[in-house]
């Protein structure tokens, strides 16, 4: 497999190289974002049965009230078992497209089962990673709305230098803040490129959906079955629209890397000495002290 050629790129030449990238290699990339999609969409297929429970429906009384207070403890449960598993979900289609990108990247062959097994033994790093890149950026949209945007711009590649060079969390941010300095305004087209995709396809996609489940409202059968294509739907959005930003983000790390520590002609000096591709040192920024 070729390497791309790394050089410094203009905008336009990363965002068209997010795409070459995401159109060449697109069954290695939905594969990675849809396996583990498929355990979110099972525990909302669950959960959309639960709402419908017919017993709830047909009950009286005490009796109803009884089956109202355990449909509402299982919902409870699958929330919570929803929220553990979608954190996991998560980490391992965001991990799993950042490694896959950069073997590619790099030249190197890989797969899905290799990307995603890689990025469970280092799961652990990577959810410290983006918890403390949220709280990060909770803080700072705490402060102000455009402060916050800020942050989020400077922290985007913190994922790629903890896993491709094998930092800690707080020193993963510290290396985003400090390579991402003087390109926030790139980082924020990624963030407009995503949104705006997220919004086009889900309005397109879920707009009919959303006017048939309210059509639907008094045919038991039929809503249950348009909440069940709607959680589909989304799902399958979500997995088509997420290795963009991904894959984006992957390839502006490795532009920053390129333009602030001349990281191609460390690569053609010696493309294969590491399997991680280590970085310079770095420094904690302030606002994370």
């Amino acid at each position: 497999m070729t390497a791309f050629d790394l050089r410094p790129l203009r905008l336009g030449e990363i965002l068209d190289r997010t795409f070459s990238l995401y159109r060449r290699n697109f069954l290695l990339f939905i594969g990675i974002c849809g396996i583990p999609h498929l355990l979110t969409l099972a525990i909302g297929l669950v959960q959309i049965y639960l709402i419908q429970y017919p017993a709830l429906r047909s009950g009286h009384g005490t009796a109803a009230a009884v089956m109202l207070w355990r449909v509402a403890w299982i919902a409870i449960v699958i929330g919570l078992v929803e929220v553990v598993v979608g954190i996991v979900v998560y980490l391992l289609s965001q991990g799993g497209t950042i490694f896959a990108v950069t073997e590619i990247y790099l030249g190197r062959s890989t797969s899905i089962s290799v990307s995603l097994r890689r990025v469970w033994d280092e799961i652990g790093s990577l959810f410290g990673v983006v918890v403390l890149n949220g709280l990060a950026t909770l803080g700072a949209f705490l402060a102000l709305i455009i402060p916050g945007i800020y942050v989020a711009c400077r922290l985007l590649v913190c994922v790629p230098a903890a896993l491709i060079e094998g930092r800690g969390p707080s020193e993963s941010l510290s290396r985003s803040w400090n390579l991402t300095r003087g390109c926030a305004g790139r980082a924020f087209v990624l963030y407009i490129l995503y949104f705006v995709l997220t919004i086009a396809i889900g309005g397109l996609a879920g707009a009919p959906l959303q006017v048939a489940i309210v059509s639907a409202r008094h045919d038991p059968a039929m809503l249950r079955f348009y909440l069940a294509l709607n959680q589909v739907v989304s799902v399958a959005i979500n997995v088509l629209i997420t290795p963009v930003i991904l894959i984006g983000t992957s390839v502006f790390y490795f532009d920053l890397r390129v333009r602030k520590e001349a990281f191609d002609l460390q690569f053609m000096m010696d493309p294969t000495s590491e399997r991680r591709v280590q970085g310079g040192s770095s420094t904690v920024p302030s606002i994370l002290s």
